[in-house]
C-alpha cells in the first residue's frame, strides 16, 4: 500500500499530526540532513503501524517534505485502524 506523506522536520518531537487531503502529516525530531529526517519517518510509521522498520521504504521524495511510502503487509483496512481517521 502506498500513502503520500507531509513530513517537517526539526520538530520538538516526533508524532503523526494527521490527514492533511490525501497526505498524512508526520513531525520528526531529526534534521533533514543525511537521511537522519527519512530514518525517523521509517522508525515512527514502523512503530505507530507495529510492523518492521523494513516494511516501510519511502519510494520518492527522498530529499524533500512531501514524500512517497510504501507500507507492506498491510491492507487499507488494517492501516486505517492504526492511523489518525481522513
Amino acid at each position: 500500500m502506498r500513502i503520500e506523506l507531509k513530513v517537517i522536520p526539526g520538530a520538538k518531537q516526533n508524532s503523526i499530526v494527521g490527514w492533511h487531503g490525501e497526505r498524512l502529516k508526520i513531525r520528526v525530531a531529526a534534521p533533514p540532513e543525511k537521511g537522519k529526517a527519512n530514518a525517523a519517518v521509517i522508525e515512527l510509521l514502523a512503530e505507530a503501524l507495529n510492523i518492521s522498520k523494513s516494511d516501510v521504504r519511502i519510494v520518492s521524495g527522498h530529499s524533500s517534505s512531501q514524500k512517497s511510502v510504501d507500507i507492506n503487509g498491510l491492507s487499507e483496512e488494517e492501516l486505517n485502524r492504526h492511523l489518525p481517521e481522513r
